[in-house]
């Protein structure tokens, strides 16, 4: 396995990254011969792919804490190209410092005051990419399907940032790494290994317009979770009833004993009618406020993907103060996109298809 520490060979010095890497790589060998050539939708990862994402994403975080500067040479020489084509604040910066911690060089491009503006194609501009080397391209489109067609033209790893309503697959990832953190708790061996069996988690929210909600429903039931979708009936989408999941259109029911509660933001800018008769009305019936938060298992945290909008899918206090991990998960993010870059980019992944 290729060194973190180095990025050239093993080093098994005791509180290495090396060292620690290579205690995940023993605990989830069948989980990295089950990885993918790139990352484009959730059900791209089977459960052992997805526990040595996470297991991954735990050493990286474990063994650069402490370090003054907080950067590894794994990919030192390759290049990422962050290609976005939809606005994006948490994503877009978390995927640049993830590549960045880990040595690589990073070209931002964004599709306004580039030549998608006088009419390129997506494949014009992957064929420009393709001929400057890029080793690894970040996609994030609004058509679903782009990252998959992206895939078929350049030969490095593709790895999705959210295609249009369809698959937000490292969100999913960085959710999962924040609820085993809290759900599983003890010490980093403890968590190794592991899944999320028999954990309760309720996504609450525009399920219809979601990526995120897509996403999460596939990987949190391949690490086995029991998951759980609350919306008005306006916001499901047709043949929700064929996902691996349950639907409710009780808030306060669902969220009885549950582990975790994911609020999900209403996306008005998809939407091109009404879907429900008022905002106040969609808090009162989906909103989280201190009582819902009070329905939810003592242990249990309040989670949040993406922008949030208070006093929408949230009442004004119930965003913050006990069991909100909504900043942690921002966190998270970096570490686990780091986990995703090395394991892909730095060859763990490269020759698997």
């Amino acid at each position: 396995m290729t060194s973190l520490a180095t990025g050239t060979g093993p080093a098994t010095a005791p509180g290495s990254v090396g060292a620690a890497l290579e205690t995940v790589s023993a605990a989830t060998n069948d989980g990295y011969a089950d990885l993918p050539r790139h990352l484009l939708a959730a059900s791209d990862l089977s459960r052992e792919a997805a526990i040595a994402v996470l297991d991954t994403a735990e050493r990286i975080d474990q063994a650069i804490a402490g370090r003054e500067v907080r950067k590894l040479p794994t990919l030192r020489g390759r290049t990422v190209v962050n290609l976005f084509y939809e606005d994006s604040t948490r994503t877009r910066i978390s995927f640049e410092l993830a590549a960045k911690r880990l040595s690589a060089d990073v070209i931002n491009f964004s599709a306004k005051g580039s030549s998608v503006s006088k009419g390129e194609s997506l494949k014009d501009t992957a064929l420009t990419l393709q001929a400057m080397g890029a080793d690894a391209v970040v996609i994030r489109h609004s058509a679903s399907g782009a990252p998959h067609r992206l895939a078929g033209w350049v030969a490095g790893t593709v790895i999705n940032a959210g295609d249009g309503t369809h698959e937000h697959p490292t969100q999913a990832l960085l959710d999962a790494f924040t609820l085993r953190r809290h759900l599983l708790g003890g010490a980093v061996r403890d968590r190794v290994g592991n899944g999320l069996d028999a954990r309760h988690v309720v996504i609450v929210g525009d399920i219809l317009h979601s990526r995120v909600a897509r996403s999460n429903v596939t990987l949190l039931h391949a690490l086995g979770a029991r998951v759980t979708l609350v919306a008005p009936p306006t916001l499901l989408p047709v043949g929700v009833d064929e996902w691996p999941c349950s639907v409710s259109y009780d808030l306060d029911a669902a969220l009885a004993g549950a582990d975790a509660a994911m609020m999900l933001r209403v996306q008005k800018e998809r939407m091109d009618g009404a879907f429900f008769p008022t905002a106040r009305e969609y808090t009162r019936g989906y909103g989280l406020d201190l009582r819902r938060r009070a329905l939810i298992a003592p242990h249990g945290i309040v989670m949040q993907a993406g922008s949030m909008t208070r006093c929408m899918e949230f009442a004004q206090a119930g965003a913050d103060g006990r069991g909100s991990v909504v900043t942690e998960q921002v966190a998270n993010g970096v570490t686990v996109r780091m986990a995703v870059l090395y394991l892909l980019v730095s060859g763990e992944g490269a020759d698997r298809v």
